[in-house]
């Protein structure tokens, strides 16, 4: 006798929208996760436990992360104070420090361009301005404490210009070249 005819499951979407068997396995296979033996159903446990280890992962990544941005973070405000105490050791005249209004930072203040510059400081960073007076009230506002509205950045860019140019100037008055810019002729 012969075998009875095996009849084969037709390509594509089988009647009532699921797809074939192979396709599913296929897909499984690409996305990395084994299906479940034939007859058997998934452990839910065995999936969570998954899920719970690769979000322990993620966690360690992203801790990892933001124990390197908190370092990069405490790297960079130690040379910003270390700037600042080193600029008002250039402004000996007009750098100040002054406790600030509320209970808040101290500030330091200097004038540079014919204008008051004032930044934060940190009670952890005041050693650092030992060489800096000490003024026991604000003679003015805070710039940017809703007295004036001021872009410090855009005034520091445009006295760092014009320095720059005088520099210029002055070596050209001299008789000498300026130096040339690394990315110019």
């Amino acid at each position: 006798m012969s075998a009875p005819p095996t009849k084969t499951p037709p390509e594509g979407p089988v009647p009532g929208g699921s797809r074939p068997r192979g396709r599913v396995i296929a897909l499984l296979r690409l996305l990395g996760s084994r299906p479940p033996a034939t007859g058997s159903r998934a452990d839910p446990s065995h999936r969570l436990a998954l899920d719970l280890e690769g979000c322990r992962q993620d966690l360690a990544r992203w801790r990892r992360n933001a124990d390197s941005y908190a370092r990069e973070l405490s790297r960079l405000s130690r040379e910003r104070a270390h700037l600042l105490a080193w600029l008002a050791a250039l402004h000996p005249a007009s750098a100040v420090v002054v406790p600030s209004a509320g209970a808040g930072p101290h500030l330091l203040r200097l004038t540079a361009g014919e204008r008051q510059l004032c930044w934060r400081l940190p009670s952890a960073e005041l050693p650092l301005f030992t060489h800096v007076p000490y003024a026991e009230h604000p003679s003015a506002p805070v710039p940017g404490d809703g007295h004036e509205p001021v872009d410090q950045g855009a005034h520091i860019r445009h006295h760092t210009r014009l320095l720059a140019i005088e520099g210029a100037f002055l070596a050209a008055a001299a008789g000498r070249r300026p130096p040339s810019r690394p990315d110019g002729p």
